[in-house]
């Protein structure tokens, strides 16, 4: 498939998503969304996925001018029917999502960050939510990520005072998985996309949908979905790699199935 705004490379099971509008920080039109959408879709073979930013930005935000904010039905159309199907499409992925943070991440940029399982951060870096300076509320599901991530105080912070958050206070707080030199921030993204691209990606799936049950529900309803997840993981292809890697003292294998 032929795409405009962002540029999609694969490497065996790894596929990498670029935001490719350098010359907008990557500012995300509804486009940009669908786009990413459209990758998350059809996955293919894919077992991990790679996002960042093209240029000195990771997102910007929205395209304040592909999107009309000045009316109710404008913005409540470009989030339904846009940007919030692809930020879901992320949430909901059944492969590991990493996201680079290459520079500025704010607004919905700030939330496909967030989205991923694993956020990695040059130390330039900065995640902001400045809806609140133009009189707007924070969107693309980052009321929800905020406030489980970082808590109630932090993300009111966040979100009232419109603050940028350093790429180390954002580590410090437990918003991202993890802060690094940019200088190498493509390379250590790389080396944990690769390493989660050849792992168990059945139990990947399903521990993902545990911590998501976890957030949302009861203890009870948690240790259900564990037990089934486990029956389901445990005959997969990779779970009787594993368990002969152990009793061969070597590395496992794995396949994805």
């Amino acid at each position: 498939m032929t795409y405009e705004t962002i540029r999609v490379e694969t490497d065996g099971p790894l596929t990498t998503i670029t935001l490719n509008r350098p010359e907008r920080l990557n500012a995300m039109p509804p486009q940009m969304a669908n786009e990413i959408g459209q990758v998350f879709y059809d996955l293919g073979d894919a077992r991990a996925v790679l996002i960042t930013g093209e240029g000195k930005g990771f997102c910007s935000g929205a395209d304040l001018s592909a999107r009309s904010t000045g009316s109710k039905g404008g913005s409540h159309e470009a989030l339904s029917n846009h940007y919030n199907p692809a930020i879901n499409q992320i949430l909901r992925a059944k492969v590991p999502v990493i996201c680079a943070v290459n520079g500025p991440a704010a607004g919905v940029g700030c939330s496909l960050a967030l989205a991923a399982d694993f956020t990695i951060a040059g130390k330039s870096a900065y995640f902001l939510q400045a809806f609140v300076n133009i009189g707007l509320v924070p969107d693309g599901g980052s009321t929800w990520m905020l406030a489980r991530a970082i808590g109630r105080a932090r993300a009111t912070r966040m979100m009232m005072l419109g603050e940028k958050i350093g790429a180390e206070q954002a580590e410090d707080w437990g918003l991202i998985y993890k802060c690094v030199d940019d200088a190498t921030l493509m390379d250590e993204a790389r080396a944990l996309a690769a390493k989660l691209a050849n792992g168990p990606t059945v139990a990947y799936a399903h521990i993902k949908r545990n911590i998501g049950a976890a957030l949302d529900g009861a203890l009870p309803q948690v240790l259900q979905a564990e037990a089934e997840a486990q029956a389901i993981a445990g005959a997969s292809d990779d779970a009787k790699e594993g368990g002969q890697a152990f009793l061969d003292k070597r590395k496992a294998k794995f396949t994805g199935k």
